[in-house]
């Protein structure tokens, strides 16, 4: 089954006009829920919406309310919530370009297919995916859609366009705080080389494929040995650690990295096919 379009309208340039269809460039992994079970009955638990001092309440008693101080809230009809939503547009205006360096990667949220929504809009379409390549520029614009308004970078993506929805300013906590503490000092130039070195030695083109989830992996094991053994009893499996975390708390660093960097350990890749192998 094809992909349905997420949204579909017209990326504005100007004069220029290019019917889109944007589709969701990421999708749930094989994350493992659970539910809550009473045990002595094996049934799922429901919930019940309560008041305290007034017990369960119908779902007509129930309105939006926001908290102005510790108990107080201004309440809100749905019919006021909706008449200040923004309107859905199908335009998305091109507003500004910037470097790809100039946006901290804190502001980006989640990624998005951008294609031509058909034969006739494939020129122009090209005509900007190659602009922005050759400009080495991010188009920045606002995307209204679902009462609310996104603001978004476009950039090329191999024969089409990545768009990226972007936090706006007030979302991002400023990282100052938390490093204002750290010493601000430059580290042995023999310290760095061997750090330097070891970073190189364990450098390697990026693909997502040489990574599992091994939480995911080990529950869902778990889940399938407890189901074959039909026992309530618990199942506890030894974790390895990642090294004795007991002894002296001095490191020596210079020994640490210098030992790191004459071990010859087998690259990541192959180390993740003896895995899977096993």
């Amino acid at each position: 089954m094809a992909a349905r379009a997420y949204w579909q309208g017209q990326i504005r340039l100007a004069l220029v006009s290019i019917p889109v269809e944007i589709y969701t460039a990421t999708k749930s992994g094989a994350k493992i829920s659970f539910n809550q079970i009473h045990e002595p009955s094996g049934k799922r638990i429901s919930y019940e919406k309560v008041v305290p001092g007034i017990g369960p309440v119908d779902r007509d008693e129930i309105i939006r309310g926001y908290e102005v101080s510790k108990g107080n809230y201004v309440l809100l009809e749905d019919a006021e919530i909706e008449a200040v939503k923004i309107e859905s547009k199908r335009t998305l205006e091109l507003v500004q370009f910037v470097d790809t360096c100039e946006i901290d990667p804190l502001y980006y949220d989640k990624p998005y297919y951008v294609a031509p929504q058909d034969e006739l809009a494939e020129e122009a379409f090209i005509v900007l995916r190659e602009a922005l390549r050759k400009a080495k520029k991010v188009a920045l614009g606002q995307l209204s859609m679902r009462g609310s308004e996104k603001l978004v970078a476009i950039k090329p993506c191999g024969k089409g366009l990545l768009l990226e929805t972007l936090r706006y300013a007030d979302e991002v906590r400023k990282g100052q705080s938390f490093f204002a503490e750290i010493e601000d000092a430059k580290p042995k130039k023999e310290l760095l080389d061997l750090a330097t070195t070891l970073i190189e030695q364990k450098s390697a083109p990026f693909d997502a494929r040489e990574f599992d989830d091994r939480y995911v992996e080990a529950l869902r094991k778990l889940i399938d040995k407890k189901a074959k053994s039909k026992s309530k009893k618990a199942i506890l499996e030894d974790v390895d650690e990642p090294g004795d975390a007991s002894g002296s708390n001095v490191i020596d660093l210079m020994a640490a990295l210098k030992k790191s960097v004459g071990e010859k350990k087998a690259p990541a890749k192959s180390a993740s096919k003896r895995k899977k192998s096993a």
